[in-house]
């Protein structure tokens, strides 16, 4: 009986461990750092082609960044919240499709200009367990100049998912609510997302 119970403790403490485990938050400093190296490794493969090969940048812009991005909640903070509320599921979804190609657009001409920069993050304060919301520091480390300090926003939804990043104090989300608070004074979202589509399309 006593060998019995020992079996089943021993059972039940594996059990509990594997739940803890299998339901542990990831470490999201580690996954901004996987991001990292992979985007690295591909840029460093592909160095020599970068700037006279946009899609080959756009491609990577696609598959490593906008799938860490939360474009829902990144395209609902960038519009003021009247604008956001009232429009129709199908003004959203356009709005998200342009939001998200001017993304991979703006990612990618930063790309398209690496020279050997590498990036260090920074443990998150008071640790991430337990949090839905939190701020990773980072800074990037430039052969030709002097460090530049990067933070990233991150919302946990099963994973940790980038809302917003700050270069140097300059928020991105910030930038482009501003930029479209001033297009939204003289329109519509209608015009907004017509704006967004031949901005990038590259007719403007």
């Amino acid at each position: 009986m006593l060998k019995l119970f020992k079996s089943l403790t021993a059972f039940v403490i594996l059990s509990l461990l594997l739940t803890g485990t299998a339901f542990a938050q990831p470490n999201p400093v580690s996954e901004l750092n996987s991001i990292a190296n992979q985007l690295i490794d591909k840029l460093k493969q592909n160095q020599t082609n970068l700037r006279d090969n946009p899609d080959l940048v756009y491609s990577f812009a696609n598959t490593i960044l906008v799938p860490h991005a939360d474009i829902d909640e990144m395209a609902k903070r960038v519009l003021p919240p009247k604008t956001w509320n009232s429009a129709s599921a199908s003004q959203r979804e356009a709005f998200k499709r342009q939001f998200t190609t001017l993304l991979v657009r703006t990612y990618a001409s930063a790309l398209a200009n690496y020279t050997d920069q590498t990036i260090h993050f920074y443990p998150v304060r008071g640790g991430y367990e337990g949090k839905s919301n939190l701020e990773v520091m980072s800074q990037i480390e430039r052969p030709d100049g002097p460090p530049v300090k990067v933070s990233y926003r991150l919302v946990y939804k099963g994973t940790w998912k980038i809302y917003d990043l700050n270069v140097e104090g300059i928020s991105m989300l910030g930038s482009f609510r501003s930029q479209f608070a001033d297009q939204l004074a003289n329109g519509n979202i209608d015009a907004l997302i017509q704006t967004l589509k031949v901005h990038n399309s590259g007719n403007s």
